[in-house]
């Protein structure tokens, strides 16, 4: 069976609960489209806009630890995965999960990709319109109609409502970006178009919020009518409107609308911004907009819960909360609803289950993909690298709030698609008797996919040490506590950047790196 196709090795559910086997392709996996992995068998939920139920997390803690490998995995667009399934989902657990709201009501989409949002819409205090309605009007949409099956599996959509915590940088397909103009809300329209890799591009179309979804829904029309191809892979909207021009896309859209579209010029301060670090402003206690309630945004290292970890935060949602969690695309986790005075106590229990939700923990923006144990793409074990890089750093560095370092096993970089301040690409050195894991270093940003290259093929047993030197020259050289490890990067030429991480300080040179090689088998 090829591990390039995703088949759908898992029964149905179709009409009135009537059950059925169904072979075919999809590209992405869902509940009921379970994909070959180099692990086992990999089974992803979607969780519309990240809010899941305590019941609804227990429910797959039980499926991960009786059919998987014990865990969890948060993906980039906050839905979850069940990785190392062995033995097959069976009809009545399909059934139970669906009938919890875990997996479409129609079978046919449920492959969609997530719906994006922030994970904090609803209890932002700056926000300027709460996001969850649209999020569930589109989830509808879409399990109402099945011809938007015939949707690429990665057609992406995202609200964004103009708090603090910010998603409308993410790349997705199509994104609304909430702006104030007059005090009034309105919906601005990004597209993705241009460059694989680039963020949704402005319209220029501005949209009262009872407009989205009919605009939505007129989108996904167009695309159905003129993405089919000769070959076996649908365009891809960006490629679609990269052939149509965007121009023309619109005028179709708008010839499916009882309205004409209001196109705006409106100052650039006016649109959202996304500023230092400001993606993991959500770790930690933070206040709701409802008086007396916080949030507490957990660290989840690389995006991973065990089952009993998993139950343990359903618990604690139950106890202090409203029984809710919300799932982010960073892959970390909020507790939200907790009254004042049992915030301490949520804290502790969060310990003990050995997780954190402290902002300088270095896990906090570490990102790294499943690595060979789970893709055959992969040239290097990325998620063991990641988290030893963590245990080595985590004694050694103090930052003020995450740095993002994303570990990714070969170009299609699936953990992380936007930037990051410090992208590891793995890659292989063919020796004498073995494969030497290594990376090359990319730093800031630039029209590169992953940044700018500042080293390459450096060993895995080389990595602890020269981030080390990395970190510790961003905090001794950046402007203000302000600038992130990006923004300081951008503003040196590489050679300039060479030339500052090999200036090693004397307590970095103490440092044994033979003690890293041998603890790690290097």
């Amino acid at each position: 069976m090829s591990s390039r196709h995703t088949h759908r090795l898992l029964p149905a559910l179709h009409g009135e609960g009537v059950l059925s086997l169904v072979s075919g392709f999809a590209t992405c996996p869902g509940l009921f489209y379970a994909t070959p992995a180099a692990d086992g068998i990999l089974s992803r939920v979607r969780i519309p806009g990240g809010i899941i139920s305590s019941q609804q997390c227990r429910a797959i803690a039980d499926i991960a630890e009786q059919h998987g490998g014990g865990y969890i995995d948060v993906t980039n667009r906050a839905n979850l995965q069940v990785r190392e399934i062995r033995t097959g989902i069976n009809v009545e657990v399909l059934k139970y999960l669906q009938n919890m709201g875990l997996g479409s009501d129609n079978t046919v989409v449920d492959q969609i990709r997530n719906i994006m949002t922030s994970p904090t819409a609803g209890i932002d205090p700056q926000e300027l319109i709460d996001t969850r309605p649209f999020v569930q009007g589109w989830d509808d949409y879409i399990a109402a109609h099945p011809a938007l099956s015939g949707l690429s599996a990665k057609f992406s959509v995202c609200f964004d409502g103009g708090g603090i915590i910010q998603v409308c940088d993410r790349l997705n397909d199509i994104a609304f970006a909430a702006v104030l103009l007059n005090d009034n809300v309105y919906f601005r329209l990004y597209l993705s178009v241009g460059e694989k890799g680039q963020p949704p591009s402005d319209t220029g179309i501005l949209l009262s919020p009872e407009d989205c979804l009919p605009v939505l829904a007129a989108l996904a029309d167009v695309y159905l009518a003129y993405s089919h191809t000769t070959s076996k892979r649908r365009l891809r909207l960006r490629e679609l409107l990269n052939t149509l021009g965007c121009e023309n896309y619109l005028q179709k859209v708008e010839q499916r609308l009882p309205f004409s579209l209001l196109y705006s010029e409106i100052r650039k301060d006016l649109l959202p911004q996304q500023g230092k670090g400001e993606k993991y402003q959500h770790i930690g206690i933070h206040p709701q907009r409802q008086q007396g309630l916080f949030y507490i945004g957990v660290i989840l290292p690389l995006g991973r819960l065990e089952s009993r970890q998993m139950r343990g935060l359903a618990d604690l949602a139950a106890k202090y909360g409203s029984g809710t969690l919300r799932l982010t695309p960073w892959q970390n986790l909020l507790l939200t609803d907790i009254p004042r005075q049992w915030v301490a106590d949520v804290q502790s229990e969060i310990a003990l289950l050995e997780l954190d939700s402290s902002a300088t923990n270095i896990k906090g923006g570490l990102v790294a993909c499943s690595g060979k144990k789970g893709c055959a793409a992969s040239a290097t074990d990325t998620k063991s690298h990641a988290l030893a890089l963590a245990e080595y750093l985590e004694t050694r560095v103090t930052l003020d709030y995450p740095v993002n370092i994303h570990f990714t096993g070969c170009e299609k970089s699936c953990a992380q698609h936007s930037k990051s301040d410090i992208t590891l690409l793995g890659v292989s050195i063919e020796g004498e008797n073995r494969t030497v894991e290594s990376y090359h270093v990319y730093v800031g940003d630039s029209n590169q996919k992953f940044g700018r290259e500042l080293y390459q093929y450096v060993t895995f047993a080389e990595l602890p040490t020269l981030i080390e030197r990395m970190l510790y020259v961003y905090q001794i050289q950046r402007l203000n506590s302000d600038e992130s490890f990006g923004e300081f990067a951008n503003r040196f030429a590489l050679e300039q950047l060479q030339q500052l991480f090999n200036i090693i300080p004397q307590s970095i040179a103490n440092n044994k790196i033979a003690t890293f090689s041998e603890k790690w088998a290097i």
